[in-house]
């Protein structure tokens, strides 16, 4: 069925994949407990995995790069560097920032942070000068744990952090420490923090969302259990950054649900993809939707059959593209889900039907929405309106007790986040910022983001941060940045429209290198239009919707320029850039 006509899930579509369910069933049931966890219940990550290395020590935990640990060799670092923290005054509700690429030691400090109560700040190694100081200020921790390997982003900061412990000198001080486990890992409950992980927000700079072990435990068991299912025999490889949640939540749940084993992958290359799942023996693989694109530009090659993977896990493999991954590469589930680090909502594609993000047991609503300001409309009687069956709207989650929103470090950026009195009085809504698609049956499909961030490279990219940057510039008077559909990739690329200040003159090359040096690379915007003026509303925000919609098209009120490269900087925009974009060909380095 095509992706234009496939808009609904059917019951016959939920009946079909029963049997398949079937031989789940019993770890379905087991791990169906952890959605019934209350934050004063005794739950926590680092008991979770605790117990997995008594049950079954000499099964495999880890592997990276022909490196691997068994639980019980990985639980015994772990608590070498827990009791290395303890040294160093970290005690429980303490936060420990972590600046480290992807590698065992960052994973195992992670877990040694759960295990003593304390919150394992995970900070994007990407970030430089103020917008990584302002990361670690939200964090506000009492020791920061750098790998060596981000000495130049440490050194990027306007002022030095005070409390530095770099990974060397705890991997020296855990050779003689206590492996036995922290007492105090059996007491932590299930509502303290676990983690912080970043995300982008309206205000331009990262915003700090918290993961508290009880909604870690009820990823464990709804997306890892439920709609997952790894088993004991499985190797789950993971090459996504791990500050990202994808790889601290839905793969390590997952993998501690199954008993499983977890294959990290330092960092994702297209050309040497499915060598390393193979080496690694790898019977799963997280993805983003990105991921799965790179993977398909790819000449076909022996390899994309050689492999043991019997399913995917991830979100935003495109409708139109799920077809040919699946039968290329020989994946027989994908389970697609939708989530967000902060949203008190999920959705797993449990049941294994094509072309969806899967289904939500718990309440939602997709509403309607202003297309000018992206939020949630409401009626005559000032109450939202929810859309039919195979309609499109705003993704709201309900807030409850039981689904709590834990909210950002920042008390005010949380209540932004917040729709009041939406369908009756009192009732509260957490907003996604999503659009949907109401397939019916409890299931959605993801169709785009709204207000200020979208997703490039499988990165948030606020504009606002863009605009900072851009602004910079001795020679632009204002910048506006949104994101822009381009054919054949994932997400949307950047774009900014600028006014030059008077007698200024664009120089393409200056403005990329601002933007290179400000910026992580996946935030630097692909199209620059200068423009004599930007429209404002009378609040005096810059009206984006027009700009959106005319996108990189060419006109004769402005000139276009696209982002040739690092070396090359800005140059004046021609009719295949997009196709080199969704190719690879550009940008250059």
């Amino acid at each position: 069925m095509s992706t234009e006509t496939r808009t609904t899930v059917s019951l016959l579509d939920l009946v079909k994949a029963l049997p398949a369910m079937a031989l789940d069933a019993p770890g379905m049931v087991r791990n169906a407990v952890g959605m019934l966890v209350r934050p004063g219940d005794r739950a926590s990550i680092g008991l979770y995995f605790q117990r997995n290395a008594h049950r079954h020590p000499q099964r495999l935990f880890l592997r990276f790069e022909g490196s691997t640990y068994t639980y019980q060799q990985a639980n015994a670092q772990v608590n070498r560097f827990a009791n290395v923290l303890t040294d160093r005054g970290v005690r429980r509700g303490d936060v420990v920032g972590v600046l480290m690429t992807n590698r065992p030691e960052t994973l195992l400090l992670a877990l040694a942070v759960v295990k003593l109560g304390a919150t394992a700040g995970l900070v994007n190694h990407n970030q430089r000068d103020r917008v990584l100081a302002h990361s670690f200020e939200l964090l506000d921790s009492v020791l920061d744990v750098v790998g060596e390997e981000c000495r130049e982003a440490l050194d990027s900061l306007p002022e030095p952090l005070p409390n530095v412990l770099y990974s060397d000198d705890l991997l020296d001080a855990a050779e003689f420490a206590d492996p036995d486990d922290p007492a105090v890992c059996a007491q932590i409950t299930a509502g303290e923090r676990a983690f912080l992980i970043f995300t982008s927000g309206t205000t331009g700079l990262p915003k700090a969302s918290v993961m508290t072990h009880q909604r870690w435990t009820k990823s464990m068991a709804g997306l890892g259990g439920l709609g997952i299912r790894l088993r004991g025999s499985d190797i789950m490889y993971c090459c996504l950054p791990l500050y990202h949640n994808n790889a601290l939540t839905v793969a390590l749940s997952s993998v501690l649900a199954g008993g499983a084993t977890y294959a990290l992958g330092r960092k994702f290359s297209a050309g040497g993809f499915w060598d390393e799942i193979i080496r690694e023996r790898a019977t799963a693989f997280i993805y983003i939707g990105e991921l799965c694109r790179y993977l398909l530009r790819q000449p076909p090659a022996p390899v994309d059959r050689q492999h043991r993977v019997r399913l995917a896990v991830g979100n935003g493999l495109r409708p139109e593209l799920w077809d040919e991954f699946t039968t290329r590469f020989g994946i027989g589930r994908v389970v697609e889900f939708y989530g967000a680090s902060e949203a008190p909502v999920a959705f797993v594609n449990a049941f294994g039907i094509d072309r969806t993000a899967g289904v939500g047991p718990l309440p939602y609503a997709i509403v309607e929405y202003d297309d000018e300001t992206g939020k949630a409309a409401r009626g005559a009687d000032g109450r939202l309106r929810r859309v039919g069956s195979g309609g499109v709207g705003l993704l709201l989650a309900k807030v409850t007790g039981r689904q709590p929103f834990d909210g950002y470090t920042d008390a005010q950026a949380s209540e932004a986040k917040l729709v009041r009195d939406g369908f009756a009085d009192g009732d509260v809504w957490f907003d996604t910022g999503d659009l949907v698609r109401d397939q019916g049956w409890w299931h959605i499909a993801f169709i785009d983001r709204l207000g200020d961030t979208f997703r490039w490279k499988g990165e948030n990219v606020a504009t606002t941060q863009v605009e900072g940057a851009l602004s910079e510039s001795e020679a632009i008077e204002q910048a506006v940045v949104f994101g822009v559909d381009i054919p054949g990739t994932d997400g949307k690329a950047g774009m900014a429209a600028v006014t030059l200040r008077p007698d200024a003159e664009f120089d393409g090359k200056a403005l990329a290198g601002l933007a290179y040096d400000r910026l992580p690379s996946y935030a630097v915007p692909l199209f620059v239009r200068v423009v004599d003026e930007l429209e404002q509303t009378s609040t005096f925000k810059s009206r984006k919707v027009e700009l959106r919609k005319q996108g990189y098209a060419s006109d004769d009120a402005s000139t276009l320029y696209v982002l040739a490269g690092r070396a090359d900087g800005y140059v004046p925009a021609y009719d295949e850039y997009a196709d080199d974009v969704a190719a690879r060909r550009a940008p250059k380095g």
